[in-house]
């Protein structure tokens, strides 16, 4: 299926690994010229590099801290007129809720919350003027089923849900679409991570973590970077016109609900 976005250009933040890297590599792979955005040098260079390549298209980078008011500045002097927008940022670590304080939850707030609100009143009223535009939030399937050791994650993307539902309707009709991705355990950092404490905690090893996750999903298994970026793509397409505020659970089933 072409996707009918070849030519246009989209923000892809924290995009040199993980889920934002699955997304930018299936819009590359679209024609969509990228603005690529990570905190460390390094490995941005080598993926956008890698992308160019493959797909042919243009990229530009900027190394910033995404959920800095500098490092936002810098990235959207860049971005500015970008007709897709993804907004992506590591989650705040695994606690109990007896162990943060107010500013554990302000950062939480201000790097899962404010800063992907920042980025679409930056990007917003441009794409309105066009007509046409696409906002993909990568959230967290923890909007859906909160999970207890997530408690800075749940309240922070629960936040930003609630501020997509309205904000969403109200710019759809200018032709501009806002949806969440909630992705559920992938095979990425995170879930590395996620996964590192259930071994200390246990005393346990990271096949046996990995294992006993697995066996929680009806997919039996973790999902892919690139399965979830072509879902990302399909919400920025010509053809996903009508989807409108909604938060779509990519978890292989893990989440057991009926709506």
């Amino acid at each position: 299926m072409d996707l009918g976005i070849a030519g246009k250009r989209a923000l892809v933040c924290a995009s040199s690994k993980g889920l934002g890297l699955g997304c930018a590599r299936a819009l590359a792979g679209e024609g969509v010229d990228l603005v690529m955005n990570a905190r460390t040098p390094g490995p941005l260079e080598e993926a956008a590099a890698t992308i160019r390549a493959e797909f042919g298209v243009a990229v530009e980078t900027v190394a910033a801290d995404i959920t800095s008011q500098d490092g936002r500045a810098g990235v959207l002097d860049v971005a500015k007129g970008a007709d897709i927008l993804v907004t992506n940022a590591g989650g705040p670590p695994p606690g109990m809720w007896s162990d943060w304080s107010r500013d554990d939850f302000i950062k939480a707030l201000d790097a899962n919350m404010l800063t992907p609100i920042a980025l679409m009143t930056a990007l917003l009223p441009q794409m309105m003027q066009k007509g046409w535009g696409r906002v993909v939030n990568i959230t967290s399937v923890s909007v859906k089923a909160p999970i207890a050791v997530l408690g800075l994650s749940n309240s922070a993307r629960a936040g930003l849900t609630g501020y997509v539902a309205g904000t969403a309707r109200q710019v759809a009709p200018m032709g501009v679409t806002i949806n969440n991705l909630l992705p559920g355990i992938h095979a990425t950092d995170r879930a590395d991570a996620l996964d590192r404490a259930v071994c200390e905690a246990e005393g346990i090893s990271m096949e046996e973590a990995r294992a006993r996750r697995a066996e929680t999903i009806p997919a039996r298994r973790y999902g892919l970077p690139a399965e979830f970026g072509a879902t990302c793509a399909f919400l920025c397409s010509q053809h996903a016109g009508f989807i409108v505020g909604q938060n779509i659970l990519l978890d292989g089933g893990a989440t057991n609900t009926t709506l």
